[in-house]
């Protein structure tokens, strides 16, 4: 009976050696550094790895990660925050405002993000206290930001010369940060156009140049963000409110005070987020800047897994890919075919190892379609490469989506157990 019963115990999963995943994680970026040096030299096109690239990458990924992170509080809360596009738009017309009005930029960057939290208030009172469905709140608050911003606009901007119903006037922006000595020393190293060595010398510049003091924060943020909510206590009654309230409520957890911090504080990065497209992008509030990125934000929340890091590779991408579009064109987008069809080359043969021959078949096709476009062509359409940042979203989720895994209590309405 004893044989019988440890043949029906599960057995144990080898247990994986302490910072397995953070080495994952780094490997995986060395390597697609490494590919795209070795794309530069097979293709010749230079702007996939030199330091203006990598600057305008930041400067498209910082809103992005900043709403990212904002939909991570909320919905480790169990909260849907569709919302974050208006939260965003809030952020984009206080930050523009006030950094006018006082001509300070941080002035602008504390409205901004208030402006982000007042709108996560709205939705956190809706969908906590009201019980209202969250995906109807929060298209609800993007309908509602953005004709109270035009109103506003209209109201405030309308007699003041360079500005209108659908901008602000120029606003101060934050100051920048530069390392002194490296722009000389690595300069003529990225110029080099050694394999490797010229393109981690670009990735240094780029990274050390010309960077915004808000930039600097929103990057900080993405590490605090893992620290409170993975390593405080703080942080794991928030994450168990997301993944079982009732449990939680059990245990003795403000389940209700947790759900609106949690969303309050997603607002405000998201708010955090529209400051940066108003004062840092391009000094100028200006109607429809946020341009969906608070859409796309979910979409590389969900890309990262509901974790920081993973947001922050998420945001990467598309800040990256748009940024090589906007300097490269076509002709930079089109170098990127040769890698996308190795890498589906890849994954082919690696589900050809898993027994899964029928997506075997359809990478190992959509590759050979991928090679055939790439060397039969020498650019893509304009058209196509201004899309190419959504279409690389797109691509990445649907090879990832089969490992993902959302807080168990995500979207749910809940209500306090009556004792």
């Amino acid at each position: 009976m004893s044989q019988e019963l440890n043949v029906m115990e599960p057995v144990a999963k080898p247990s994986r050696p302490k910072g397995w995943a953070r080495w994952r994680i780094l490997t995986l970026l060395m390597a697609v550094f490494v590919s795209l040096a070795g794309l530069r030299v097979i293709t010749g096109q230079d702007m996939l790895t030199d330091a203006g690239t990598v600057r305008t990458t930041l400067t498209f990924a910082v809103p992005i990660g900043l709403a990212a992170l904002g939909g991570l509080w909320a919905e480790r809360a169990g909260i849907i925050n569709i919302g974050l596009e208006g939260m965003m738009i809030f952020g984009t017309w206080f930050g523009a405002y006030f950094a006018w009005s006082f001509n300070d930029p941080w002035i602008g960057l504390l409205a901004g993000t208030l402006g982000g939290m007042f709108g996560g208030l709205i939705h956190a009172v809706a969908t906590v206290t009201f019980a209202v469905d969250h995906i109807v709140s929060g298209v609800a608050i993007n309908i509602l930001a953005l004709g109270a911003m035009r109103y506003l606009s209209i109201l405030v901007y309308a007699d003041i010369p360079g500005a209108g119903a659908a901008q602000s006037p120029s606003a101060p922006s934050f100051p920048t940060l530069t390392v002194p000595w490296l722009p000389e020393a690595l300069g003529p190293v990225a110029q080099s156009g050694i394999f490797l060595v010229s393109d981690f010398a670009a990735l240094i510049i780029g990274l050390t140049t010309r960077m915004s003091a808000l930039t600097l924060i929103a990057i900080l943020l993405v590490p605090i963000s893992y620290l409170v909510l993975w390593k405080t206590t703080f942080g794991l009654r928030l994450r168990s409110v997301g993944e079982n309230p009732d449990a939680a409520e059990s245990l003795g957890v403000p389940v209700y005070t947790l759900k609106y911090i949690a969303v309050v504080i997603s607002g405000g990065l998201a708010g955090m987020g529209g400051v940066f497209l108003a004062i840092v992008a391009s000094q100028i509030y200006q109607e429809g800047q946020t341009g969906g990125r608070g859409y796309i934000g979910l979409a590389a929340m969900i890309f990262g897994n509901w974790r920081p890091g993973g947001l922050a590779m998420g945001a990467t991408l598309f800040g990256y890919t748009d940024a090589l579009q906007l300097r490269g064109g076509g002709a930079a987008i089109h170098a990127l075919l040769l890698l996308l069809a190795v890498v589906l080359l890849v994954v082919a043969v690696w589900q050809v190892r898993k027994d899964r021959k029928g997506i075997a078949v359809a990478g190992f096709l959509a590759a050979i379609v991928l090679l055939f476009w790439y060397f039969s062509t020498d650019s893509l359409p304009r058209e196509l490469a201004t899309y190419s940042p959504h279409i690389a979203t797109l691509l990445v989720l649907s090879l990832a989506s089969q490992k993902l895994r959302a807080p168990a209590g995500i979207g749910k309405q809940w209500r306090a157990s009556r004792s």
